[in-house]
Formats: structure tokens, C-alpha cells, sequence
């Protein structure tokens, strides 16, 4: 049933509730602004957007957290007022890359091209991890740039300008890009170590090539796995190597006696 109010509109929930919905009409989209448990906060609302959309002078700066439209639709709206594209996530666009609004004073850089993906897929936090929901799971947002889940900044992959809110790919640096991999430096060339966790970690051994270090950890998980430790260790699977290539390295590569003694 139409409210009185403009841009209101009176709804009920499933048990009966009454709820208000507002919403406003601009460029010839139709934007939902949100539901309101009343008549006053929904007209609020819709007098907001109103200001935004007509007064290009408010800027996300402007925003007072009393009031009744949310900070993410303000972002929505400002883009879809100065850039003419409506993104219904909180999204504000410039010419090479986009601004991911989390809150008034947290945003995410991300290159044009993730435009797409964000656009239909809304960035949530939890401590400092950020996901998204993406077919039923959370899904890690550095995992779009082969970081696994268990990496460790600083170690496993670095931010370039030292800003870990710039997800620009050229601001992202994989340093270790395998289970129990890792990079060190020896006399000034680059070397990996292998750590494989036994209740405890323990060193697998010392190679000079990422490749040899990434199969070793396999190695040392099947040979666990043979003495009885049952543990789901992930494997690596090195994209470069052939069938036989793997099968070469695999057999003469050398493993530390300790984790030959360790059994379940």
C-alpha cells in the first residue's frame, strides 16, 4: 500500500510486522535505499538520496552515521551521480582502478579489471580477514592472487608500497607460493627452505630451486603418511613440469632423516 511520505512505501514481514520501504528514481534507475521499522526513518532516508543525487558538493566526508541512509548506499549513490554507473556494491570509480569502501575510514584499492567481480560480489571482514561469499564458502580475497589461506604477510607475500589496503596487482608481491615453502636468502642468492608440521614444525631440507622445495614437501607428506601420521596434508602441484619431469626430481631429492624416523 502507498505511504504518504515520497519514495515510501508500507510493507509487512512474514509474521505481520509492518516495515517501510523506501526508494528513489534517478536517470531513470529505480534504487532501493532500504527497509525501515517506520515511516519517519524511510522518509529520512529517501530525503538523503535526494540531497546526494542533486547536490554534487556531498561527498562521502559528508556523511553523519545518525543518520538513517547507510554509509554503503551513500557510496552508491555518490558513484552513480558522478560517474553515471550504477554499482550496487560500495564501489567509487576512477579511471585505472576503484575504491572498495568497508566503512567511512577503511577502503580497498582494486585494479579496473576486479570491477566486475566486485560489483556482484560484497567484501566482508572478520578480524582482519576479508572474504567474499562465493558459491556457499568464503572465499579469501588475496586467494585471487594465488596467497593461500594459511600465508603469512611478510613471509609468504608482500604489499610493494608497504600499503596492504592496495590490491592493485602490481602492489602484490607472492613470495612463497607452495604448502611449506619458503624463501631465504644465502650469500646473496635466493634459496627455499621446507617445513613440513608434525605436532611441530620440522625441516624437510634445503634447496635451490621453488620447484624442488615444493615437491619435497609432497615427498615428506607421503613418506608421514606411510609411517602411519594421518594428517591431510595438502599437496603441491607444480603447473611447469611434465609427468616425468616430477617423477625425476621426486626420486633423487633428499629428504631430512628426522622426518624418516617420525611415525604415527
Amino acid at each position: 500500500m502507498a505511504n504518504k511520505v515520497a519514495g515510501v512505501y508500507e510493507t509487512s514481514l512474514k509474521d505481520g510486522t509492518k516495515s517501510y520501504r523506501a526508494s528513489i528514481t534517478f536517470k531513470g534507475k529505480h534504487i532501493a535505499l532500504g527497509s525501515f521499522s517506520d515511516a519517519q526513518h524511510a522518509g529520512d532516508a529517501y530525503s538523503q538520496a535526494q540531497d546526494i543525487l542533486s547536490d554534487s558538493s556531498f561527498t562521502l566526508s559528508s556523511y553523519e552515521k545518525e543518520k538513517s541512509l547507510s554509509f554503503e548506499k551513500c557510496v552508491v549513490l555518490i558513484n552513480f551521480r558522478d560517474k553515471g554507473l550504477y554499482i550496487p556494491t560500495p564501489i567509487y570509480l576512477e579511471k585505472k582502478y576503484f575504491f572498495y569502501y568497508l566503512s567511512p575510514n577503511h577502503m580497498l584499492i582494486f585494479d579496473i579489471d576486479d570491477l566486475f567481480y566486485y560489483s556482484s560480489h560484497k567484501i566482508m571482514k572478520r578480524g582482519s580477514h576479508l572474504f567474499v561469499a562465493d558459491y556457499g564458502s568464503q572465499i579469501s580475497i588475496l586467494s585471487r592472487y594465488g596467497i593461500r589461506s594459511y600465508a603469512v604477510e611478510g613471509r609468504d607475500y608482500r604489499f610493494a608500497n608497504g600499503n596492504a589496503n592496495d590490491l592493485r596487482y602490481e602492489n602484490i608481491e607472492v613470495l612463497n607460493r607452495y604448502h611449506g615453502v619458503r624463501q631465504y636468502a644465502e650469500r646473496g642468492f635466493l634459496k627455499y627452505k621446507t617445513v613440513i608440521h608434525v605436532n611441530g614444525d620440522y625441516v624437510v631440507g634445503k634447496y635451490n630451486t621453488e620447484n624442488e622445495a615444493a615437491i619435497a614437501y609432497n615427498k615428506a607428506a607421503d613418506i608421514l603418511k606411510k609411517n602411519g601420521i594421518d594428517k591431510n596434508y595438502m599437496l603441491n602441484y607444480i603447473e611447469d613440469l611434465t609427468a616425468s619431469q616430477y617423477a625425476d626430481l621426486y626420486s633423487c631429492i633428499k629428504i631430512s632423516p628426522k622426518i624418516m624416523k617420525l611415525t604415527g
